[in-house]
């Protein structure tokens, strides 16, 4: 079994070297919280007693090894991206709360790491198009 033996950071990503050697990174993006995070917040964390997850207790996050291997990089043409990136004035925790959808996931879909369902993808718009008749009625 592959165990985390190092973990650090730099602006935009997360890094871990493994006991076999390996130096393995995702980009931030797919750990929100932990892109949300302070450099201190991000820098509290503990190695797992089995060696195969990160925590953090304070941000109440935890990370598994399978993360660096499963995980693919960010598709930054993502149509969840596209809209945000269309309208940055959207709060993201404002509109999951509005969605009906975790903050997390939403950013995982923004950012390109996850892709939403059909139905999930019908179910955003139809919120953002909700909103929308809402702001024209003001």
């Amino acid at each position: 079994m592959t165990i985390i033996e190092k973990v650090w950071f730099d602006a935009n990503r997360i890094y871990i070297q493994t006991d076999k050697g390996e130096e393995l990174s995702r980009p931030l993006e797919a750990f929100p919280v932990l892109k949300d995070a302070s450099t201190d917040e991000r820098l509290d964390f503990r190695i797992g007693r089995f060696g195969d997850d990160i925590r953090w207790e304070k941000l109440d996050e935890d990370v598994h090894i399978s993360s660096f291997f499963e995980i693919a990089e960010p598709d930054p043409e993502n149509e969840v991206g596209q809209i945000f990136s269309r309208f940055p004035q959207l709060n993201v925790s404002e509109m999951a709360r509005y969605i009906g959808i975790n903050k997390s996931l939403l950013a995982k879909y923004i950012y390109g790491i996850k892709r939403p369902s059909r139905e999930r993808m019908l179910q955003i718009k139809h919120a953002m198009h909700k909103m929308g008749k809402e702001l024209v009625a003001v």
